[in-house]
């Protein structure tokens, strides 16, 4: 996906940190009802957890079911689906007519497919399963969902480190101008190139640490943390964890650690997650936010 430089660029503060002020009264309930609403994004019909496929497309054409001899071999699914066919313009689906699948909503033979790359990408249906295209560089794959995905159904829950108010800290921000980038590895081998509007610097325990989001996309409204630390392939998920946070008021960005939680390849081998860069692997144990989810078998 292309990105933008961040627009909104914030100028430079020269104190070394801002100390935490007491989190409200009632920061407990309120960190309660955040991880309620990630409980529920997850574990929704179309959440990480239904996640059954990643299929990479080749040029030309895909035959796409879940009977063996196709291209395509779907785990859930008519024996043929239909044909995909990949060419320098994107991605096209023939349906078969005995699919009894949707494009959109709609009985279709024959349509282009939105990927991800754009505001809503084209769903597939057929029963309780759907696939949308994504874009990842120049490489096109299916990304196939199943509500009844063993992920899901046999979810185990989430486990967390308690919540801690000492670990919603309000960090120094300090701007780029002009916004910098930093290259992103990603868990299928590539990389992207990402915009950074500045860095968020805090203390802990007597020493400075500093943090570099990133900007998901021309309108993003957060700035994206993808950070490891000391807790990291031990007792929290190895590859990252995820933080977002509004962005700098007065020279500040709150960091509230309460709220990292695992990307979706904590769950599922079929994601295709952002891994934290060196920059922002943290020498300090970030006791806060989800742990290491015990039902991962990768």
């Amino acid at each position: 996906m292309t990105r933008s430089p961040f627009v909104a660029i914030l100028a430079v503060i020269f104190a070394m940190t801002v100390p935490a002020t007491a989190a409200p009264s009632d920061y407990t309930q309120q960190i309660q009802a955040w991880q309620a609403k990630r409980l529920e994004r997850l574990q929704a019909p179309e959440g990480w957890l239904s996640l059954i496929g990643l299929d990479w497309l080749q040029a030309g054409r895909n035959t796409i079911g879940s009977a063996d001899g196709n291209d395509i071999v779907l785990k859930a699914g008519p024996a043929k689906l239909g044909v995909a066919v990949l060419d320098g313009g994107g991605v096209t689906l023939e349906l078969d007519p005995a699919a009894e699948a949707t494009i959109d909503g709609q009985r279709v033979s024959k349509a282009a497919l939105r990927d991800d790359a754009q505001a809503e990408p084209s769903v597939v249906r057929f029963g309780t399963a759907s696939f949308i295209v994504i874009k990842r560089g120049d490489r096109y794959a299916l990304r196939v969902r199943d509500s009844e995905a063993p992920t899901r159904t046999h979810f185990l829950g989430l486990d967390r480190y308690p919540i801690d108010p000492s670990w919603r800290i309000e960090a120094q921000w300090v701007a780029f101008d002009p916004p910098r980038t930093l290259d992103i590895p990603n868990i299928i081998g590539t990389v992207d190139a990402m915009t950074v509007p500045g860095k968020a610097v805090f203390e802990r325990e007597g020493r400075s640490y500093e943090l570099l989001p990133v900007i998901e996309s021309p309108d993003a409204t957060q700035l994206f943390f993808i950070l490891a630390d000391r807790t990291s392939g031990k007792e929290t998920y190895g590859a990252a964890r995820f933080l977002y946070a509004d962005v700098a008021k007065d020279g500040v960005v709150v960091l509230d650690f309460n709220k990292a939680y695992n990307p979706p390849c904590a769950f599922t081998p079929y994601a295709t997650c952002p891994l934290a860069p060196p920059e922002n692997r943290l020498g300090v144990a970030v006791t806060a936010g989800e742990k290491k989810y015990r039902g991962s078998d990768h």
